[in-house]
């Protein structure tokens, strides 16, 4: 492999679940490397697909666990498909939101207006429905083969659980409307898409080498990293193996057990720089 420079990293894009936690418990490793990263005025953002649950949710769960974030700490999917909408669908005012009373509260506070079941939208948004019932899949449905515009938060299919269910995520459910109406979405800006990244480049006023995406999934995190050209680095402690890792083709950038790791390069990196 080649040697990866970690000193022109300026900003670390962290995804969640796997990563910084399993479940409800943080890894021990989450909290020093936060502050390691403080510490060497590396900027970060925590990233999910999980279009459930909106970035004030997060920000409270967060603060729960310990970790001291404010809401322009995080990207959701619904962050990158809002900003999506925005820059390209401008004349939309109202959206027909499949989503949960969360979700929609935040599509409300960005600026739009939440189309009831007897207002025509603008456009129809689909999220990560964990409150989904049969009417609104079919007025969302009906909209969709009017031609109104179609944009989904993220490509998930399942949301991973350690319950015995499955729980159909968002691309499932983008499938179902895909099969009813014939039409696909104009975007789905979730993970593994660019679009997720997008702003956070913007924000910032990053380059897209000095970002680094450390996530524990190949066919999103990893993925997205390739296709924005961000430093990417799979971490195992999540769903992905050794031999997952090992097989993955492209190979990913960093191959490491954790963000402990990870956390020791960039001090290692930042001390070689500076001959301490």
């Amino acid at each position: 492999m080649l040697e990866i420079n970690l000193t022109n990293i300026r900003h670390v894009a962290l995804d969640l679940d796997g990563t910084l936690y399993e479940g409800g418990r943080l890894f021990d490793a989450t909290v020093p490397f936060l502050d390691l990263l403080g510490q060497f005025g590396i900027g970060r953002t925590f990233l999910t697909n999980n279009s459930s649950k909106s970035v004030r949710d997060y920000t409270a769960r967060f603060r729960e666990m310990g970790i001291e974030a404010d809401e322009s700490d995080f990207m959701t999917s619904t962050v990158a498909a809002l900003d999506y909408i925005r820059k390209n669908l401008p004349g939309a005012r109202s959206l027909f939101v499949l989503g949960t009373p969360s979700m929609q509260g935040e599509v409300a506070e960005a600026g739009y207006e939440v189309a009831g079941m007897d207002g025509e939208p603008d456009a129809v948004l689909v999220g990560f429905d964990t409150t989904l019932t049969y009417e609104p899949l079919c007025r969302a449905a009906w909209w969709i083969r009017q031609g109104k515009p179609f944009v989904a938060t993220h490509p998930d299919r399942v949301c991973p659980t350690d319950r015995p269910t499955v729980l159909v995520d968002c691309g499932a459910m983008t499938a179902c409307l895909e099969h009813a109406t014939g039409r696909k979405p104009l975007a789905v800006p979730g993970k593994p898409d660019p679009g997720m990244l997008a702003p956070i480049l913007d924000r910032h006023g990053l380059e897209a080498c000095e970002l680094a995406m450390v996530g524990d999934r190949i066919y999103t995190d990893m993925e997205m990293a390739r296709r924005t050209g961000a430093l990417g680095v799979l971490v195992l402690s999540g769903e992905t193996s050794a031999e997952d890792a090992e097989a993955a083709r492209p190979r990913p950038d960093l191959v490491l057990s954790g963000i402990a790791e990870f956390g020791a390069m960039l001090a290692a990196a930042r001390q070689k720089e500076t001959g301490a």
